[in-house]
C-alpha cells in the first residue's frame, strides 16, 4: 500500500511538473508571439492578394493549400534550423535577425516606392498573361509559399530571439507553438477578410430586414477600403518592425547609437506629456524606426535590383531580363 501511495505521489509529481511546462511554454510562446506582431499583421496584409482574381469557390482552397505550406515551411524546414542555430550558432541570431530586417525593410520600401512611381516596374503585372486559371492557381500558391518562408523565417528568428527556455526542448515546444499559433491566426484571419464580401453579398440578397440586406451592402462597399488600410498598416509594420530589428542589433553587436538616441529623444519627448508617456515614447521609436527603414529599404533596392536579383537568376539558371 505504501508502495502504491508512492507512486501515485511521484505521478502527482510528474503531472505537476508537465503542467507547470505547460504553462511555461504557454506563457512563452505568448511573449515571443508578441514580438512578432509586426511581421504577422504584414503576413496577414499580403496574403489576400494571393487569391485576387480566382472565382468564389477556389479561394478557401487556395488558402488552405497556402497555410499548409506556412506549416511545413515553420514546423519542419524552420523549426529544426532555429534549434540547430541556438545550440551550435547563438552568436548568428543577430545577423540573421538583421538580414531579415533588411528584407523586410526592403519589402517595405519597394512598396512605397511603388505607389510613388505606379509605372517604375515593367513587370508588376506580369502573372496577368497567365491565362490559364490551373497554372495561375499553381503559380500564385507557389509564389505565396516562398514569401511565407521568408515571413515565418524572420517571425521563428524573432521568437527565438525572444524565447528564455532552460533547455532545447522547451525551446522547440515554444517555438512549434509559436508556429502553429501564428498561422492559424494569420490565415484564419486571411480567410475571414476574403471571404467577407461574400457575405455581405449574400446579406444583402438575402437578408429578412431591410437593416440586414443595407448591412450587407455596406460590408461589399467596405471591404475593399479595409483591404487597402490592411495593406498600409502592413507595408508601415514592415518598415517599423524591419527598422526596429536593424536598430536594436546594431546595438547588440556594440554599435551604441542610433539605438541610444532614439531612447533619448523619446523619452524627452514623453517626459513633456503627461498621463500619456509611455505610448508617447513608443509611438515616437517606432515611427523613427519606421523612417529608418523607410531610408535603408529605399537604399538597399538598387542593391536588390541590379545585384542581387541577377544574382539569383544567374544561380537558378534563368535570364536576369525574366525577372
Amino acid at each position: 500500500m505504501s508502495g502504491l501511495l508512492a507512486l501515485l505521489d511521484d505521478v502527482a509529481a510528474i503531472a505537476k511538473v508537465a503542467a507547470t511546462s505547460v504553462d511555461d511554454v504557454a506563457a512563452a510562446a505568448a511573449k515571443a508571439g508578441g514580438k512578432t506582431a509586426g511581421v504577422i499583421i504584414d503576413d496577414a496584409a499580403v496574403t489576400p492578394k494571393y487569391v485576387q482574381g480566382f472565382k468564389p469557390a477556389r479561394e478557401l482552397p487556395i488558402i488552405w493549400r497556402i497555410a499548409r505550406g506556412s506549416f511545413f515551411n515553420k514546423l519542419v524546414i524552420l523549426l529544426p534550423l532555429a534549434l540547430l542555430m541556438a545550440s551550435f550558432a547563438p552568436w548568428a541570431i543577430t545577423p540573421l535577425l538583421m538580414l531579415g530586417g533588411s528584407y523586410l525593410c526592403f519589402e517595405g520600401a519597394e512598396k512605397v516606392f511603388h505607389v510613388l512611381f505606379p509605372d517604375a516596374d515593367k513587370h508588376v503585372k506580369a502573372d496577368m498573361a497567365v491565362k490559364d486559371p490551373g497554372r495561375l492557381e499553381e503559380a500564385k500558391v507557389k509564389g505565396a509559399i516562398k514569401t511565407d518562408f521568408i515571413l515565418s523565417a524572420e517571425i521563428m528568428t524573432i521568437a527565438l530571439a525572444a524565447i528564455e527556455a532552460p533547455n532545447i526542448w522547451m525551446q522547440g515546444a515554444t517555438l512549434a507553438v509559436v508556429g502553429i499559433m501564428v498561422t492559424v491566426a494569420v490565415y484564419g484571419s486571411v480567410a475571414l477578410i476574403v471571404k467577407m464580401d461574400d457575405v455581405g453579398l449574400y446579406l444583402a440578397k438575402n437578408a429578412y430586414s431591410g437593416v440586414g440586406r443595407g448591412f450587407g451592402r455596406g460590408l461589399v462597399r467596405f471591404m475593399p477600403l479595409f483591404l487597402k488600410l490592411l495593406s498600409v498598416v502592413g507595408t508601415a509594420a514592415m518598415l517599423w518592425v524591419g527598422g526596429s530589428i536593424i536598430v536594436h542589433g546594431l546595438n547588440d553587436l556594440g554599435m551604441a547609437q542610433p539605438y541610444e538616441g532614439i531612447k533619448a529623444l523619446a523619452a524627452m519627448v514623453a517626459g513633456a506629456v503627461q498621463g500619456a508617456s509611455g505610448l508617447v515614447a513608443w509611438a515616437i521609436t517606432a515611427l523613427i524606426d519606421g523612417v529608418l527603414g523607410l531610408v535603408w529599404g529605399l537604399l538597399l533596392i538598387p542593391v536588390g535590383t541590379w545585384v542581387i536579383g541577377p544574382l539569383i537568376a544567374a544561380v537558378s539558371g534563368k535570364k536576369a531580363a525574366e525577372h
